[in-house]
């Protein structure tokens, strides 16, 4: 069966057949996750690559003094992973719970091996996804170093309204950098402007 939305997002331009959409689905599998439950804990082996149909997860690390650091959010046609450990076979640094009832598409190491050589330009594909990825990234880091507190939560929240308005203050603050009191500051600024 043809998941449109994993299509839409891998095969922007239309490259696959029908048959080869069907086989790229075919090596999927859908899993429901409830709320707060955790698709991957810290110190497991991260053994999938996740495409979220539905549903909101968020990626965090917990640092020794037990702090939440909230690296990013992945909603509805985002990916989601843990890259070093999936790719190295390694335990995983990261923590990826549900922050709401969701459905996510998973694809192992082996069946995305695979995958690459019965539709080789799926390689490519993934390829171009992930380069995109890294300059979001690259983007992110850019932000945080060079612009205000203030000027990052104005830019989440309007980059990101619908990954926003899902999230707690802490869990906001956590992706942020910044203290809770800190961002209760910052809203009470923007509310008086």
């Amino acid at each position: 069966m043809i998941n449109d939305l994993l299509i839409e997002n891998i095969d922007e331009d239309g490259q696959f057949s029908k048959t080869q959409q069907e086989e790229f689905c075919a090596y999927f599998q859908q899993k429901t996750i409830t709320k707060k439950t955790f698709l991957l804990e810290q110190g497991e082996v991260c053994k999938w690559e996740g495409f979220v149909l539905d549903g909101c997860f968020r990626i965090f690390t917990i640092d020794k003094n037990g702090n939440e650091n909230t690296l990013y959010f992945a909603a509805k046609n985002w990916w989601l992973m843990d890259i070093d450990s999936f790719m190295n076979h390694k335990p995983s640094d990261l923590n990826i719970q549900a922050l709401e009832d969701s459905k996510v598409l998973l694809i192992s190491q082996k069946d995305k091996l695979t995958l690459y050589e019965s539709i080789p330009i799926a390689e490519k594909l993934f390829r171009v996804m992930f380069q995109k990825s890294i300059v979001a990234w690259q983007r992110r880091l850019v932000r945080n170093h060079s612009l205000t507190a203030k000027e990052r939560y104005a830019h989440f929240i309007g980059s990101y309204p619908e990954i926003a308005s899902k999230l707690t203050d802490r869990q906001t603050s956590s992706y942020l950098g910044i203290t809770h009191e800190f961002l209760s500051k910052i809203k009470k600024q923007l509310q008086i402007q």
